[in-house]
């Protein structure tokens, strides 16, 4: 997704050439072109674009009205419209670089990528400053990658990270606990069973590739591997292997993919949760800003050596991200589902769930982004502990806050922050814990 904020010196430019505007039979009209401007300027695009349609039957074919119609135009989505009115500015000023600009950016918008490529590249050989000239090559990249997506391609990445972990068990903090079930006899946990913090080192690799069949219909296939050491507690190392594969089908504005999951989860060098599945998605793109989706997830979740926590998981969720003038990404979603126990008689390890996530991502400059994102989990389980003699409530908030920092083309170098909190009315179940990592990764 892509939405590029207006530069600075563009906006001073038009503002000078509507000043010098000649006549004074026309200065109401211009005042009108004026004020419209300033009010795209000020963020109130709509409000200009209503103003300028109502008139445009009489003022269509005044390149200095048109020019200010086309902005307004794509400020509010209205791509269609900004490419009459670019057309007609372009058709008596073929020298307006301004509007020329535009017309890319709403033939980008249309998914027009041929002729938006051939107009944006127009226009940077026109001289024009260099804040503007960043600016189209960002659109010129966007459609690079909008045509790539298009072909069929393969990529991999490697990564290696470094970071401290405050509960890499996801222990409690206290050791002693009261146990209903035996009078309310209180036992201590053993050394393992609290919380332990630790120094861990991680690396990970992973490879996708898409078959394009048609314009439409692709084969998409990805694997990823994460491995996670730690310094001290080496019975906490973990492993993380995913491979998925399917098809992706698109029409117009849409998306439909459907993938086959397979994953592995170990500890100690121990699988110890083994996940198969299918996912169901639908993605739609009703602009170059913003998207849509909504996914169906159903797995079965299998614990060898451990049979009795032998699970069905069913989830299905809908997020919604937009990108903002200034280069802010917002996105949030929410999800539900259950996690359905095979064995007769563990009602206490099933569960329903509920959840949301939202973040944010703002553009510092070409080379880093910050982010924030959050999340919430409500878990219900289904029937009473058996050492508790109570049905487990959880209720699980993440926040986490970091950067992306892009040294050289292919290279990410991201710090970030990472807090998990668990609040249960099962002791052993309640915990918190806080992670400060660093990660570099090389993409191919």
């Amino acid at each position: 997704m892509f939405f590029l904020k207006q530069s600075v010196p563009w906006v001073v430019m038009t503002c000078t050439s509507l000043l010098l505007l000649a006549g004074p039979a026309r200065a109401e009209a211009d005042a009108l072109v004026r004020e419209s401007l300033l009010l795209v300027e000020q963020g109130k695009a709509p409000q200009a674009f209503e103003r300028l349609a109502a008139v445009e039957p009489e003022r269509a074919g005044d390149p200095d009205f048109d020019t200010v119609l086309g902005i307004a135009a794509n400020e509010t989505g209205q791509f269609t419209r900004a490419v009459f009115a670019l057309e007609r500015v372009l058709t008596v000023q073929p020298g307006n670089s301004r509007a020329r600009a535009e017309l890319g950016r709403a033939l980008f918008s249309l998914g027009d990528n041929q002729a938006a490529r051939q107009v944006l590249q127009e226009t940077r050989r026109d001289g024009i400053p260099p804040e503007a000239a960043r600016k189209i090559d960002e659109f010129l990249q966007a459609i690079d990658r909008n045509e790539e997506a298009a072909r069929s391609s393969v990529r991999g990445y490697l990564e290696a990270g470094i970071g401290r972990d405050s509960n890499i068990n996801s222990g409690p903090s206290n050791a002693n606990v009261a146990v209903p079930s035996l009078g309310g006899l209180v036992l201590t946990l053993g050394p393992t069973g609290v919380k332990l913090k630790d120094t861990f080192y991680s690396a990970g690799a992973g490879i996708s590739g898409r078959f394009v069949i048609d314009p439409r219909l692709s084969l998409i296939a990805n694997a990823s591997g994460n491995y996670r050491l730690n310094n001290d507690y080496n019975d906490f190392d973990t492993r993380q292997v995913d491979v998925s594969a399917g098809a992706s089908y698109k029409v117009d504005k849409d998306e439909f993919t459907a993938v086959a999951q397979v994953g592995t989860f170990s500890a100690d060098n121990r699988s110890v949760r083994n996940q198969r599945g299918l996912v169901a998605e639908w993605t739609h793109r009703p602009d170059a800003a913003s998207q849509w989706s909504t996914y169906l997830q159903a797995s079965t979740l299998r614990y060898p050596g451990q049979n009795l926590r032998d699970a069905n998981r069913y989830v299905i969720g809908a997020s919604y991200a937009t990108a903002f003038r200034g280069g802010l990404l917002a996105f949030g979603g929410v999800y539900t589902g259950i996690e359905s126990e095979r064995a007769a008689g563990v009602a206490h390890l099933g569960h329903r769930l509920a959840g949301l996530r939202a973040g944010l991502q703002q553009s510092v400059n070409a080379d880093v982004d910050v982010f924030a994102n959050m999340g919430y989990e409500e878990r219900r389980y289904g029937g009473a502990d058996p050492l508790f003699l109570r049905t487990r409530r959880d209720r699980q908030t993440s926040l986490n806050l970091g950067l992306t920092w892009v040294p050289v083309v292919n290279w990410r170098i991201t710090p970030q922050l990472s807090l998990l909190k668990t609040n249960s009315n099962i002791a052993i179940s309640d915990f918190s814990k806080h992670v400060l990592s660093v990660t570099a990764r090389r993409d191919f």
